[in-house]
């Protein structure tokens, strides 16, 4: 077992431990739990979040014990290093990995759970959501800042930015969903571009957050930024367009 403790919580060491053990006995589902199953807690008046993520293949049993970190190590470092910089996220607790013989057996995130008022995926299904212009401005420049940092969040997707309002009317947001990222010293165009392909398939959304973007982005053009946001969007929704259509045959050959 590989457990590490976030020094804040270094008081409550027992109880994060004890409650991941008994995980699947207690605790409140949170979400579907299709893939990964996350249920909240309890500790000591505050709410928490456990992250137990989806047992892993062989080839990644082993890949997780010898060669790459686990998500839930990964989620858990890369969560430090988003407070460090200034940047929105759950406050993480802990993170647990179980062993065997042949690789990672199971593994569990733990952070704090935030309550949000919205994500990004109302936004995308909700056209006259209230403040949506204003809203979806302050998230690009969220993003903005994001790659001024250096920080490339792979699964930028609808659900992943928590959204809380503040009493002026702004907004704050959170990332979630951790473990797949790259940190750069600087960014390119194209990376920076490709990060907003999975957030919507609506082009005016790609409009508004060109231009807003093209606020604060120098080197280029609001055409140019759109125009490469716009093709990023496309590609990638034409590939998961594919994929799907795939996996359907697939079904259907195996049925």
């Amino acid at each position: 077992m590989n457990f590490k403790i976030n020094p804040f919580f270094e008081n409550n060491r027992v109880s994060v431990l004890d409650t991941i053990k008994t995980f699947s006995q207690s605790g409140i589902l949170f979400g579907n739990g299709d893939r990964n199953k996350i249920k909240l807690f309890d500790l000591n008046g505050k709410v928490i979040n456990i992250k137990s993520f989806k047992i892993p293949n062989i080839i990644n049993k082993i890949a997780y014990k010898y060669f790459r970190k686990s998500k839930a190590k990964r989620s858990f470092e890369y969560a430090t290093i988003l407070l460090e910089k200034g940047i929105g996220t759950p406050q993480p607790i802990a993170f647990l990995e179980n062993f065997s013989l042949i690789g990672l057996k199971d593994s569990y995130y733990v952070s704090e759970h935030l309550e949000c008022d919205l994500t990004y995926r109302e936004l995308v299904e909700i056209p006259d959501f209230p403040n949506h212009n204003t809203i979806l401005r302050q998230f690009t420049k969220f993003t903005f800042d994001l790659h001024e940092k250096g920080v490339e969040f792979l699964d930028h997707s609808p659900g992943n930015t928590l959204i809380k309002k503040r009493e002026d009317n702004t907004y704050n947001f959170f990332l979630v969903d951790l473990n797949r990222m790259n940190f750069h010293t600087d960014m390119s165009f194209e990376q920076r571009m490709n990060n907003f392909s999975r957030l919507t398939p609506k082009k005016e959304m790609i409009g508004v957050m060109a231009n807003e973007y093209s606020k604060y982005y120098s080197d280029k053009t609001e055409t140019e930024i759109f125009e490469t946001m716009w093709k990023a969007t496309t590609h990638f929704q034409e590939e998961f367009a594919r994929k799907k259509r795939l996996k359907k045959k697939l079904k259907f050959w195996k049925s």
